[in-house]
């Protein structure tokens, strides 16, 4: 029997690509798929396959992999009208209920990397090529804070993507908390105990402030290297990878709050929190105390999970200006 037209397409793109050179898979996407167990293995061994289908249906080009993330498959892409642009393809259970493809489709590029197509069944999404991250411009610390803020403002979007809810600040808050009470101990208390106690008063607060008439469309990871350069874009950069939440806007501004980097900055710490708390707060029109809040709750609980996972660094670093911050004594924020 003859097979059709698009049968013969179809696999004429899959012996293309078995003809190119094997396809490299980056060593964090590996471990990450590995820690799946079987549902990673066959990802991974259906990847070739399911990219060969991509470059059919879409008609594009699939180049190498990017080296950034372990939770997908990204790599750049060339459209047949010769147009740039990234594909990616997350791994299995890492987000089930397509939360960022639905924020990507409700933003429709205002903020975010513009989805050209996607795969939803698969979970793979052709997105426009943005710029270099916002770290790579090496500006001075208020100068990345007031390009997150103004993206934010931006991306911040009060009406939902159709589909399952989001998790709400409410839910965020909780799930902070058991994060830092499971984690703590068995890492061996590597912050102070008033440290620990102040997140999670912190986190029982703002889970009993959550409001949904005052919450909008949350990026929930808005630092400098998710933050890219797009210059045709309102701000000059669009963020990527969003997590997505239904938040209050406090949620995503003690992002920048956390992020100091593998080495401690010099000087007083509480200052620093200080000064860059009462920055976010001057441009965004959020009150001080809970960006204040969030920001306790993410250094310790981000501090944690990096401690977890090896980065120990960056995590000492979080969970000294949570250390210090707590031991200020609850200082009233500017």
């Amino acid at each position: 029997m003859e097979r059709d037209i698009g049968e013969d397409a179809r696999c004429g793109a899959i012996e293309s690509r078995s003809r190119r050179t094997p396809l490299e898979i980056p060593e964090k996407v590996r471990r990450s798929a590995a820690l799946q167990g079987e549902a990673g293995h066959v990802w991974l061994a259906s990847l070739p396959l399911q990219i060969a289908g991509l470059e059919h249906r879409w008609m594009i080009k699939v180049g190498p992999p990017e080296q950034r993330g372990s939770e997908a498959f990204v790599a750049a892409a060339r459209t047949r009208d010769g147009r740039d642009a990234v594909l990616k393809i997350v791994l299995p259970h890492i987000d089930p209920m397509r939360q960022e493809l639905r924020i990507l489709q409700a933003a429709n590029g205002a903020g975010y990397a513009r989805l050209l197509r996607s795969d939803p069944a698969g979970n793979a999404m052709l997105l426009e090529k943005l710029g270099p991250p916002l770290h790579a411009f090496h500006l001075p610390d208020d100068r990345r804070i007031q390009i997150i803020c103004a993206t934010l403002a931006e991306a911040w979007m009060s009406l939902l993507p159709l589909g399952a809810p989001l998790p709400t600040g409410a839910d965020k808050a909780m799930e902070f908390a058991a994060a830092i009470e499971s984690l703590w101990e068995p890492l061996g208390m590597p912050c102070s105990e008033r440290a620990v106690e102040l997140a999670l008063s912190y986190a029982e607060r703002r889970r009993q402030a959550f409001d949904p008439a005052r919450s909008v469309l949350a990026h929930g990871d808005a630092h400098e290297w998710n933050t890219l350069a797009a210059p045709r874009s309102r701000t000059g950069f669009k963020f990527i990878d969003p997590d997505g939440a239904l938040a209050e806007r406090a949620y995503d501004l003690a992002i920048p709050m956390r992020e100091w980097g593998s080495v401690l900055p010099d000087g007083d710490l509480v200052q620093h929190g200080r000064h860059r708390c009462g920055l976010l707060s001057r441009l965004t029109g959020v009150e001080c105390r809970p960006i204040w809040e969030w920001a306790v709750i993410q250094c310790v609980s981000n501090g944690l999970l990096l401690h977890r996972i090896g980065f120990a660094a960056a995590a000492s670093v979080s969970l000294a200006m949570a250390d210090a911050w707590a031991a200020s004594g609850d200082p009233a924020v500017p």
